[in-house]
């Protein structure tokens, strides 16, 4: 049974890392690139696929550290450093979600049309500071991931 629980951790980290580099560094850029004339209709694509990418995250989180407490019959696998490597991401992928994405979403439905408002609109200058923000805190989330993968493999080596 710890096997199967082991896995189960394994592959909700996996699934969510693999998520979001596959958004990352796949679907954005496609988007942009293929709907390059519609920039509004790439950012709804990418805004839409980040928003259920967002969801699953989290859900994938609270699955990882549910089944891990299931394995280790302790909350002190909650402070283990890889458990609070995924609570570091589920940390961040909420703020992404809920007050940067939702802020970005208000702005755009301010400006109507990003590609139409002017470069010099103080709207289109917030969006561009949240993008940045949404682009760090996602970045934050893969790293954290990588350092969550790393300590699993190193506590299983361990034997923990």
């Amino acid at each position: 049974m710890t096997s199967i629980l082991r896995t189960i951790e394994f592959l909700a980290l996996s699934v969510w890392l693999g998520s979001d580099v596959f958004l990352s560094f796949v679907v954005a850029p496609g988007a942009f690139r293929v709907l390059a004339p519609n920039r509004d209709q790439a950012g709804a694509i990418v805004g839409f696929s980040l928003t259920r990418m967002h969801l699953s995250g989290i859900a994938l989180g609270i699955v990882f550290l549910l089944v891990r407490l299931v394995r280790t019959r302790s909350f002190a696998s909650f402070v283990t450093p890889a458990a609070l490597c995924v609570v570091l991401m589920i940390a961040l992928t909420a703020i992404s979600q809920y007050t940067v994405s939702a802020k970005m979403a208000a702005l755009r439905m301010q400006m109507g049309s990003i590609q139409a408002t002017t470069a010099d609109s103080p709207l289109l200058a917030e969006f561009s500071r949240l993008h940045t923000v949404s682009v760090s805190l996602e970045s934050g989330v893969l790293l954290a991931g990588f350092a969550a993968m790393y300590l699993m493999v190193r506590e299983l080596v361990a034997g923990r």
